[in-house]
């Protein structure tokens, strides 16, 4: 079972490692985009989980260039690492959704720079004209593009609640797309929807098996102050996982994925400014130890023949 530079799943540190032959860092910048969830074109108000900027709130400043906000970044890990390759991920809000001569100079700036190995870039599948896959192919051709879509779940029900914007159906026909393409795509899902069981979470994830996708992002559900979630927590409280709550799902998920689907996160940290709960995440580090221990020390994977 221990595979994967002896963890116990399919993390992206290993993947990295393994193709580059080096580990490469992630640097987030911010293109200064906007939503069509949040300026009428899908919804107004955005996600009801999104923070005001909108989930890139680890993201670069918008006020400098995207070669200046590289700069910045390694800047940063260098102070900490040697450091010699990078991922340039366009993170706040919706990363294609804008002029598309606009989107091509920014990417462009991003792969141009001789140490970002992987241009990556989060989005909504409501947001992939033709014109903009056009571009991300071409891209693709210079360096390795991947593409992040916020699925979160596959139940309806869920999804309009949480004002996600778009039916499953466009979430299929992007991911059809982007393959076509030959780009790498990466879907999120957030744990914990407030009224999702535990099959319904691993509905999602068996859906996702079938699907022509090569990673995953397990993340928490966060309540941030100043977002809609956060009012309705206030109003109506709903259930939020202790720490072994979560461990237990995220084993339950792991266990399940398919092993060439690589782990791009399993948990998360809102910033500690805003963070309602739950408050455990913001120990980022302990959570990550403590789900090691719990996966080594549980045989989460008996009965799974694809982990023998």
């Amino acid at each position: 079972m221990d595979r994967w530079d002896g963890r116990r799943y399919h993390s992206l540190d290993f993947e990295l490692k393994h193709t580059f032959g080096e580990k490469v860092y992630k640097i987030t910048l911010n293109g200064g985009m906007t939503c069509p969830n949040r300026d009428g074109t899908a919804g107004n108000g955005g996600c009801i989980f999104c923070s005001a900027k909108g989930s890139g709130d680890f993201a670069g400043n918008a006020a400098l260039s995207v070669t200046e906000q590289l700069r910045a970044g390694k800047e940063q890990l260098l102070s900490k690492r040697p450091v010699h390759s990078y991922i340039a991920y366009f993170q706040a809000f919706t990363n294609t959704y804008g002029p598309v001569e606009y989107l091509e100079r920014i990417f462009t700036e991003a792969v141009q720079d001789p140490e970002v190995k992987v241009l990556s870039i989060a989005t909504r599948p409501d947001c992939l004209g033709e014109d903009v896959l056009r571009l991300l192919s071409r891209l693709n051709q210079i360096k390795p593009v991947w593409v992040e879509l916020g699925l979160q779940t596959i139940h309806p029900e869920t999804a309009r609640f949480i004002r996600r914007g778009y039916e499953r159906s466009v979430f299929d026909e992007a991911v059809k797309n982007l393959r076509r393409i030959g780009i790498t795509v990466i879907v999120h899902v957030i744990l914990f929807l407030p009224g999702e069981t535990e099959e319904m979470m691993l509905e999602t994830i068996d859906y996702l098996n079938r699907c022509d996708i090569q990673g995953i992002k397990l993340q928490l559900l966060h309540i941030l102050k100043g977002t809609d979630l956060a009012q309705i927590y206030a109003e109506t409280p709903f259930f939020v996982p202790d720490l072994e709550a979560y461990l237990r799902m995220l084993g339950m998920c792991i266990a399940r994925l398919r092993p060439d689907l690589v782990i791009h996160r399993l948990t998360g940290d809102g910033p500690k400014e805003l963070l309602i709960a739950p408050l455990w995440t913001g120990a980022k580090r302990t959570v990550l130890n403590r789900l090691h221990q719990y996966l080594k020390g549980n045989d989460i994977w008996q009965g799974k023949e694809y982990y023998g």
